[in-house]
């Protein structure tokens, strides 16, 4: 996955922007089709009449033979058979026939970063043969995409029907009115919401009770280890249960691994300023049982749950590699796939992109393994990060970008880009729970069998200077120049300040906290899958 750097300040917005815009939209694996379209807004009459061609011909193509690379086809011995189900599969199952009568000729804008303009093109051919709509690329520059897109839904006629983008933003462009509702739309082409697990769905997919977004990035933290290292230090094979059953136990693997090979670290952190601090504690600390705010919306995460996760990170620092301080996803990835860790606290990612000899250093020695527990904490796998794809309230053919937003984010094409380890991951239980995938992707039995568990931060209006706050203090306590309490009641104060700013205490709060609840923590009273 390519993390990308969120906004807080002016140069982490375009950090993000210019990662974010980078996902992909398909570029490894748009195999299938001719050339890009020319991007040009086409009269109906001329394009309802052109002769398409046969729906079944182009589904046809969408195959892991025509998707998936073939030096990855012929590592794992891969057949021809699906990664997904084809009775999940929306393009499969969506009547492109009554698409091609209500819509073909007309012409979708669909906002894409402009270093990615060509590939999104060529990855939209299909999606064009199969609903006779055009997609017109609007482009945008990589450095700006945020402020780009706010700017133009401030406007109130942006340029674009259409955009992918970092989920915590939903807060940001829904609350406002910016994005299209999209429950009619999702229940006319009937859109298999139901194998989305509920964590994405409900935070990548709705904000205040209604549908503004379709998941397309679905994001998940887990702990990898290096296999050999610890089958020395158990004298066995590592139990994905059981060998590093809690934190407690991993500060003490990790003591003892940081000891094992000179330039090993024994744990990976991310503990550089802002939302990397910010990730890396809520993922301890939603173990501990830690929420962000109260039923009012109060900051709540300086309580003893919050204290704990960060007193585990501050223990970890010990054992952690050279420079976590400073480090982000692109030194964490850097140092895991090079072999420079022991332990990694990252994201799923980290655990498919390490069974590619192209990108790892570490193949076949590594396994990803079950999330540690906490004394009386809980199982919550946290979901962090991730983006979704909507519809501009200005859009001047919504249903035209459902339905492209629809083709992007179905089942098997996300199933093709986690075969591709290209960090676009699928949230669909359809896929995770696919042997064939599983054989490709070392990760997703654990990831999948935690989704059901996940923890997540709700969506908020100012969602990003609040993560930006939270780790500057978080990483203030890391290097030492404050305790752990005081890092975390600033940062309480902070937010306080921040969500005032947003329209929250003032009686009419822009998020609706009953709505939110349901996403933030999904395990309650759930059996452990282990």
């Amino acid at each position: 996955m390519r993390k990308g750097q969120l906004c807080g300040d002016t140069a982490g917005r375009k950090e993000m922007s210019k990662s974010l815009s980078r996902r992909g939209f398909l570029a490894s694996t748009a195999a299938v089709g001719a050339a890009g379209s020319s991007g040009l807004l086409m009269p109906r009459i001329a394009r309802a009449d052109a002769h398409l061609p046969d729906p079944a011909s182009v589904l046809e193509g969408i195959s892991v033979p025509g998707y998936v690379r073939e030096d990855y086809r012929q590592l794992y011995n891969m057949s021809d058979a699906p990664l997904w189900d084809p009775n999940k599969d929306w393009i499969r199952t969506v009547d492109w026939e009554r698409v091609r009568e209500e819509l073909a000729g007309t012409s979708v804008r669909f906002a894409v970063g402009a270093a990615d303009a060509e590939s999104a093109a060529e990855g939209l051919v299909p999606f064009e043969q199969l609903s006779g709509i055009t997609v017109e690329l609007v482009p945008i520059p990589d450095d700006s995409f945020y402020d780009k897109a706010l700017a133009e839904f401030i406007s109130g006629n942006a340029s674009f029907d259409a955009l992918q983008f970092f989920s915590p933003w939903m807060g940001d462009f829904a609350a406002p009115g910016f994005l299209f509702p999209l429950d009619d739309f999702a229940e006319k082409w009937g859109l298999p919401l139901d194998d989305f697990y509920d964590t994405y769905r409900l935070n990548y997919g709705f904000f205040n009770g209604r549908m503004y977004g379709i998941p397309f990035d679905c994001d998940i933290q887990m702990v990898h280890v290096r296999k050999g290292y610890m089958e020395q230090l158990l004298g066995g094979e590592v139990d994905r249960v059981n060998s590093v059953p809690s934190y407690d136990e991993l500060i003490r693997v990790s003591r003892e691994l940081n000891r094992i090979e000179p330039g090993v670290a024994g744990v990976g952190l991310m503990a550089a300023p802002g939302f990397w601090s910010t990730y890396t504690w809520e993922h301890i600390a939603a173990q501990a049982g830690m929420m962000l705010f109260d039923e009012n919306w109060e900051p709540i995460f300086n309580g003893e749950e919050g204290m704990k996760g960060l007193e585990i990170i501050l223990a970890l620092t010990e054992n952690a590699n050279e420079g976590h301080a400073g480090a982000g996803w692109p030194e964490n990835r850097a140092a895991w796939l090079g072999g420079q860790v022991a332990t990694n606290i990252s994201w799923q990612d980290s655990g498919t992109q390490a069974m590619r000899p192209d990108q790892s250093q570490i193949v076949d020695d590594f396994v990803t393994i079950y999330e540690p527990r906490i004394e009386g904490g809980r199982f919550a796998p946290p979901n962090i990060a991730g983006s979704t794809s909507c519809v501009s309230a200005s859009a001047q053919n919504p249903e035209g970008a459902f339905l492209m937003l629809g083709f992007l984010t179905t089942a098997s094409i996300m199933a093709m880009n986690e075969a591709n380890a290209n960090g676009v991951a699928p949230g669909y239980r359809s896929v995770l729970t696919n042997e064939e995938l599983q054989k490709v992707s070392q990760p997703a039995k654990v990831w999948g069998d935690s989704l059901d568990h996940a923890w997540c931060s709700p969506r908020l209006p100012g969602a990003f200077p609040i993560e930006q706050a939270i780790g500057n203090e978080i990483n203030r306590a890391v290097v030492g120049q404050i305790t752990a309490k005081e890092a975390l009641d600033n940062a309480a104060a902070a937010v306080r300040q921040i969500m005032s700013e947003n329209g929250f205490y003032a009686g009419n709060d822009p998020v609706e906290y009953a709505a939110a609840a349901p996403g933030l923590y999904v395990g309650e009273g759930k059996d452990l899958p282990f």
